[in-house]
């Protein structure tokens, strides 16, 4: 049977809680998962793609290790579908929290389907309690002086604090 490899792709600017609870039910589902932080070099991020990385692997680890799964992260820039295949997934998992993203995801379906039939994408609903959750919105009441708190977890709130 063929390894089933996950990619998990986002910008994770800042990694949010939400980002978790797509990312441990997308272990359940494959062998390895690879998380891909997007990188793109005309954007100014939020926070370097070196602590994201960082950050990701800290809360990544203990899924992986509670799951029996491999987790992997790696930063790309370029296409999606082309990082896909450099990690050798079979599996994109997409994040889906409502209608608006359903939407914009099946169109991106229909588009990496034709540059890469073999390369399948499994939509993975956010749970009721983390749905309302987006990174731009997390980074918006961060910039105004907000409590992020209940959004991020532990360790993203303490990189942010200092």
């Amino acid at each position: 049977m063929t390894e089933r490899v996950g990619f998990y792709p986002g910008s994770f600017d800042p990694v949010t809680n939400g980002h978790l609870d797509v990312i441990e039910r997308a272990a359940k589902l494959v062998d390895r998962l690879v998380v891909g932080i997007g990188v793109h070099a005309a954007k100014r991020p939020f926070l370097s793609a070196d602590l994201r990385t960082q950050l990701l692997a800290e809360v990544t680890g203990p899924i992986a290790q509670r799951i029996g799964v491999i987790i992997e992260i790696v930063e790309f820039d370029g296409l999606m579908v082309q990082a896909a295949q450099r990690a050798g997934a079979n599996i994109v998992i997409r994040g889906l929290r409502d209608t608006t993203d359903y939407n914009y995801e099946m169109q991106m379906v229909g588009m990496n389907a034709q540059m890469v039939p073999d390369l399948q994408t499994v939509f993975v609903p956010s749970s009721p309690f983390v749905r309302h959750i987006s990174a731009t919105l997390v980074r918006q009441i961060s910039e105004m002086g907000g409590d992020i708190t209940a959004f991020v977890p532990r360790n993203v709130l303490k990189a942010l604090e200092s």
